[in-house]
C-alpha cells in the first residue's frame, strides 16, 4: 500500500478532524480511537522536516494501525452499538490525549499535545516551533466535541464509558518513557477514579484468551475530558492496549486475522457493559 496517498493530502480534500459514529440510544459506551490514522493535511505537512520516506517510517511506528478497523468489527457485532468517537488524523498532527500544558509528562520527550520529536527522539518539527496554532485549530474542537459525547450520553442515559482502544509495538521505542516494563499482549490502562473494578474485570474477562493481561504497563491510565476528570464519578474509563504483533505486522503492515478474534473480544467487553 503506498500510504504516502493517504498520510499527505492537498488543503481542499484533507479528511474531518474527527467523526462521532451515532450507537445506540440507550449505550452508554463510548469507543474512542483517537491514533489509526496516518493522514496529515498539506498545511501541517509543512511544518515536519522529515523527508517523505522518514514521515512514512514514522508514521509506521507511531500509529494504532486497524485500531479504527478493529472498533468497527466489535461496534457491528454488539447488541446494543455503541458510540464510536474517531479521530481523522494522524497524531503527528496533534495528539488529543495529552494534557496541553505543563502537567504532560511527555514534553520530556517531545511530545506533548504538538509532537517536535519522533518515536526515535530525532527532530520532527524545527526548533522553537510554535504548536499554538495547531492546538487551536485542532485540539480544542477535538476536546469539546468529546465533551459533548460525554455529556449526552450522561443525559440520556445517567453514565458514560469510554473505551480507548490503542495498539503498541511488540519492542519499546526510545520515546517509551516507561518502556522497561512488562509488555503483555493486552495492557488495561487504569484511572483510580474512573475505572471501576466491575470495568477491569469485565475486560480481563473479555481479552483472557490472548496470552495475559497487564494492568499498566507500559502504558497506564486513560482518557477522559479535562471537564469530567477526576470530579463525575459517572464517567467510567478504561484504556485497552493491543500489542501489536497480536494482530498485524510491524511496523505499519497489514492486519491478520487476529484482528477479527480482538474485536470479538472487545464485542464481548461492550455487551457485558449494558446493565
Amino acid at each position: 500500500m503506498n500510504h504516502a496517498v493517504e498520510s499527505v493530502r492537498p488543503e481542499p480534500f484533507q479528511p474531518d478532524s474527527f467523526q462521532l459514529l451515532p450507537g445506540a440510544a440507550a449505550s452508554p459506551v463510548i469507543l474512542h480511537i483517537p491514533h489509526s490514522s496516518r493522514a496529515v493535511p498539506e498545511s501541517v505537512r509543512r511544518g515536519i522536516v522529515l523527508d517523505d520516506a522518514a514521515l512514512e517510517r514514522e508514521l509506521d511506528h507511531i500509529t494504532d494501525s486497524h485500531t479504527a478497523d478493529i472498533a468497527a468489527a466489535a461496534a457491528a457485532g454488539c447488541a446494543l452499538t455503541p458510540w464510536r468517537f474517531v479521530n481523522g488524523l494522524s497524531r503527528l498532527v496533534i495528539d488529543p490525549e495529552r494534557f496541553p500544558d505543563e502537567r504532560e509528562e511527555m514534553l520530556a520527550v517531545g511530545m506533548g499535545a504538538v509532537y517536535t520529536r519522533t518515536t526515535h527522539r530525532e527532530r520532527l518539527r524545527a526548533d522553537g516551533f510554535d504548536g499554538g496554532p495547531l492546538v487551536d485549530r485542532y485540539f480544542h474542537p477535538y476536546a469539546d466535541a468529546m465533551t459533548r459525547a460525554v455529556e449526552d450520553r450522561l443525559e440520556a442515559v445517567g453514565r458514560a464509558v469510554i473505551i480507548d482502544v490503542h495498539s503498541y509495538p511488540t519492542e519499546p521505542l526510545p520515546y517509551e518513557l516507561h518502556g522497561a516494563g512488562p509488555r503483555p499482549p493486552i495492557c488495561l490502562g487504569t484511572d483510580r477514579f474512573h475505572t471501576p473494578a466491575a470495568l477491569l474485570t469485565a475486560a480481563e474477562k473479555a481479552f483472557a484468551g490472548f496470552g495475559g493481561t497487564g494492568l499498566d504497563s507500559p502504558f497506564a491510565g486513560t482518557y477522559v475530558p479535562l471537564r469530567h476528570y477526576g470530579k463525575d464519578p459517572r464517567v467510567g474509563a478504561l484504556m485497552v492496549e493491543i500489542r501489536r504483533d497480536t494482530y498485524m505486522s510491524e511496523p505499519g503492515g497489514p492486519a491478520g486475522p487476529g484482528l477479527a478474534t480482538l474485536a470479538a473480544a472487545l464485542t464481548e467487553l461492550v455487551d457485558g457493559l449494558r446493565l
